[in-house]
């Protein structure tokens, strides 16, 4: 097998191995690992476009600070569900968050245990993802309760009222399964964090940020007995994380599945679930993946291997959520319920056909791109394309609940689903809330996993392998 080289613009070397993936080799040190990702940490002042990225983020989230003090004043009847769609956006966007925060435990937890060494460069970043998705994701049921004051009600505390939480209720599914997720992850997060926050005590030259450093590392020395007792924490949360990443979107699905309407009360919503989420949150670390690469100058760690390997995920994953299409559309003719014939034939050419057919559009055909590699490589294409998905998942989760809702088993209750203008603020809203802890993220705390590269570096120059 022949492998070739060309030499960049920016002096690195692209190697162009037997896949004819260009795979950027990084001529790093462990110094140079510090100097670069602490060094985005450690710098004075902040620059004109993290100012500019924050400012609009910080704006969108007082959009959704507005929208949410209006709701909880004038009440959920400010969003646009109605009878018969009882759910509507709050909803759609809650399935959409959680599947986006899918793909950070997914690359943290399982491909550890895989040992795949591709994951050092965006476990840390996808990870941060994965929090703030599910803080976005938490809010709509929060909000969605009506009284959202009283969603303690919904854990099991010894209340002076006897009340006791109603365990067969798909709500009460959600409050358990994502926190349990959310507490998982931020652990898992925290516990890969703590060497590269002793790293950053270490080297910080002011003595309030040193301190907060020093708080937030735990006491780290880096001794053999600290790595020691810190792989073994690592590991033992990777492998409770890991299921997790089936759990959590499979329980969303059966909050569908248990239900007997049309549409929803189908054994193939847990898997086609998770595939969905894994398959929108490697979109979204794409679509993270290459601005960090390009405004940070990380060109030599997030490398186009890493971007290649997520599309092939994209592409398995995009090939499942095709499948499940298929299926559902086979099992109501096969099943020979009218009902669920009728809500196959709705969604192909009722009132809502241009979601259905916009799906399996861009969450079908899209994805199959990324068969060539060269597309793969092609980072304006790759980042087009995540987005284009991201908004394909958007719309299959707006397709599975609406078009199932909208028109049930009485032709004398059907009516239409239209959003609101604070459906509306209030999506926009969250994406400003999980922009603003993204970018709070990127300046705070490395994006990138710095002893884990450290170690991988070691190996190159050690005659291991990358």
């Amino acid at each position: 097998m022949t492998q070739t080289t060309e030499t960049t613009s920016s002096g690195w070397i692209n190697f162009h191995g037997p896949d004819s993936v260009p795979v950027l080799a990084p001529k790093e040190t462990v110094e140079t690992v510090n100097d670069t990702i602490l060094g985005i940490v450690l710098k004075k002042g902040l620059s004109p476009g993290w100012l500019l990225g924050f400012a609009i983020s910080f704006g969108l989230l007082n959009l959704f600070a507005i929208t949410a003090a209006y709701l909880v004043s004038t009440g959920i009847g400010v969003f646009g569900n109605n009878i018969p769609a009882a759910w509507g956006m709050p909803i759609i966007n809650f399935v959409w968050w959680i599947g986006i925060g899918h793909a950070g435990t997914f690359i943290s937890a399982f491909l550890l245990l895989l040992r795949q060494q591709w994951r050092t460069s965006i476990n840390r970043f996808a990870e941060a993802m994965t929090l703030f998705a599910v803080a976005c994701a938490g809010v709509f049921p929060l909000l969605h309760l009506g009284r959202p004051w009283l969603f303690y009600w919904l854990f099991p505390y010894p209340s002076t009222m006897t009340i006791w939480p109603q365990f067969r209720s798909p709500l009460m599914w959600d409050v358990f399964a994502v926190s349990t997720y959310g507490t998982c992850s931020l652990l898992f997060w925290y516990m890969g964090l703590v060497p590269d926050v002793a790293s950053l005590r270490d080297r910080a030259k002011n003595k309030l940020v040193a301190l907060i450093f020093g708080i937030l590392a735990l006491g780290w020395r880096g001794s053999a007995r600290h790595w020691q007792r810190h792989n073994t924490a690592y590991t033992i949360l990777g492998a409770l994380c890991t299921p997790l990443v089936l759990s959590v979107h499979s329980i969303v699905g059966m909050d569908f599945a248990v239900a007997v309407l049309p549409g929803w009360h189908s054994t193939i919503f847990p898997p086609y679930f998770v595939a969905g989420a894994i398959f929108s949150g490697f979109a979204m670390v794409v679509t993270l993946a290459i601005p960090l690469r390009y405004f940070l100058g990380l060109e030599s760690y997030l490398t186009l291997r890493h971007i290649s390997n997520s599309c092939k995920v994209m592409l398995l994953t995009g090939s499942i959520v095709g499948y499940g299409y298929f299926t559902e559309v086979f099992i109501a003719y096969y099943s020979g319920n009218a009902y669920e014939r009728y809500v196959a034939i709705n969604r192909c050419f009722g009132p809502y056909a241009w979601t259905y057919w916009l799906i399996v559009i861009v969450n079908i055909f899209v994805p199959q791109i990324f068969w060539f590699p060269k597309i793969r490589v092609n980072l304006p294409v790759v980042f087009i394309a995540s987005l284009i998905i991201q908004t394909g998942m958007w719309f299959e989760r707006f397709m599975i609940i609406i078009t199932s809702l909208h028109r049930d088993f009485l032709p004398s209750s059907w009516g239409m689903f239209y959003p609101t203008f604070w459906d509306i603020t209030m999506f926009l809203g969250t994406l400003g809330l999980f922009f603003t802890l993204f970018f709070l993220f990127c300046r705070v705390l490395p994006v990138i996993a710095v002893a884990e590269m450290r170690e991988l570096v070691h190996e190159e120059h050690s005659g291991g392998h990358h």
